[in-house]
C-alpha cells in the first residue's frame, strides 16, 4: 500500500515537472522566460516551448497586436495666444521589443499605459503651446498632427513600443472661452446679416429707380408716338374734309349741320332755348340747295 502511494506521488511530481517545463506560445503573444527577475529568454515566434520549472525560470506574455489608448478625460493646454483648450486623443500602437517593455516596466501594463499617456501629454503641450487655435483646429492640423506623431515616436521608441497613429478625437475651448466665443460668433454674423440687408435694400432702391425711369421713358415715348399718331389722323381728317368741302360746299355744311344736330339732340331730355331764327336752325328753316342762302 505505502508503495502505491509512493509511485501515485512519484507520479504526479513527475507529470508536474513536466507541466512546468512545457509551454505553448500563441500567435497573438511574446513569451519573456526570466530566471530571479532576469530575462534569459524572448520569444516571439508561436508554438511549444520548453524551460526550466519555477522558481528557476518563469515565463510572462505580452500582446504583440495594436493597441489603442484613449485619453480617459480631456487634458487642458494653452495655446500660443494664451487661450485654455480641451484636447481628447487616441493613439494606435504596439510592443516591438519585447525585453526593452519588460526592462522598463516589468512587466507591469498599468505603468506602461501612464507611460504611454504622459508621453501623449506631453508631446501635445510641446505643439499646442507654438500653436493657435486656428491652427490646431484647421490651419495646420495636418502639419501639427504629424509633429506630435514625430514626438510620441520618439519617446516611444525608447520603452520597445511603436506608435501607429496618434489623432485628435476633439478639440474644444473651456466652457468661459466657449460662451466668449460664441458671443463673437453672434455679433460677426449679426454684422455680416445687417450688412448683406444695407446692400439688398441699396439694391432694391436701385432696381426700383431704374424701373421707375425706364416706366417713365416708355410713357414719354408712347405719348409721343400717340400724339405723333394723332397728329397724323387730324391731318389726315383735315384733308379729307378740305377736300370735301372743295368738292361741294353746300353738301359738307349740310353735313357737319347733321353731325351738330344729333350730338346736340342726343338725349330726349335735352333742352335748347335758342331763336328759332339762328344762323344754328338754318337747314330746318329750308331744304335743298334752294333754300342754302333763306334766311
Amino acid at each position: 500500500m505505502n508503495r502505491l502511494v509512493t509511485i501515485l506521488v512519484v507520479a504526479i511530481l513527475a507529470i508536474w515537472a513536466v507541466s512546468s517545463t512545457v509551454f505553448i506560445v500563441d500567435q497573438r503573444k511574446y513569451a519573456i522566460v526570466f530566471a530571479l527577475g532576469e530575462v534569459k529568454q524572448v520569444i516571439d515566434k508561436p508554438g511549444l516551448h520548453f524551460k526550466l520549472p519555477p522558481p528557476f525560470q518563469n515565463v510572462i506574455f505580452l500582446d504583440k497586436r495594436f493597441q489603442s489608448l484613449d485619453s480617459p478625460d480631456a487634458d487642458r493646454f494653452i495655446t500660443a495666444e494664451k487661450k485654455n483648450i480641451l484636447i481628447d486623443s487616441f493613439v494606435k500602437w504596439r510592443i516591438v521589443d519585447p525585453r526593452l517593455y519588460f526592462i522598463s516596466f516589468t512587466g507591469d501594463e498599468r505603468r506602461a499605459l501612464d507611460r504611454m499617456q504622459q508621453i501623449i501629454r506631453d508631446a501635445l503641450n510641446t505643439e499646442i503651446t507654438r500653436r493657435t487655435v486656428r491652427e490646431v483646429i484647421s490651419g495646420e492640423r495636418a502639419k501639427v498632427m504629424n509633429a506630435i506623431h514625430k514626438n510620441v515616436e520618439d519617446e516611444a521608441k525608447k520603452i520597445g513600443v511603436q506608435v501607429i497613429d496618434v489623432r485628435l478625437k476633439r478639440v474644444d475651448y473651456v466652457e468661459q472661452i466657449s460662451n466668449s466665443v460664441f458671443d463673437r460668433m453672434r455679433s460677426e454674423r449679426l454684422r455680416v446679416a445687417n450688412e448683406l440687408r444695407s446692400t439688398g435694400a441699396a439694391e432694391s432702391e436701385k432696381i426700383r429707380a431704374n424701373a421707375d425711369r425706364q416706366r417713365t421713358v416708355i410713357l414719354a415715348e408712347a405719348y409721343g408716338e400717340a400724339e405723333k399718331t394723332r397728329g397724323e389722323g387730324d391731318a389726315k381728317a383735315s384733308q379729307i374734309y378740305a377736300q370735301a368741302f372743295g368738292q361741294n360746299p353746300e353738301f359738307y355744311k349740310f353735313y357737319r349741320s347733321l353731325q351738330a344736330y344729333r350730338a346736340s339732340f342726343r338725349d330726349k331730355g335735352d333742352v335748347m332755348v335758342l331763336d328759332p331764327n339762328s344762323e344754328f336752325f338754318r337747314y330746318f328753316r329750308s331744304s335743298g340747295a334752294g333754300g342754302a342762302g333763306a334766311r
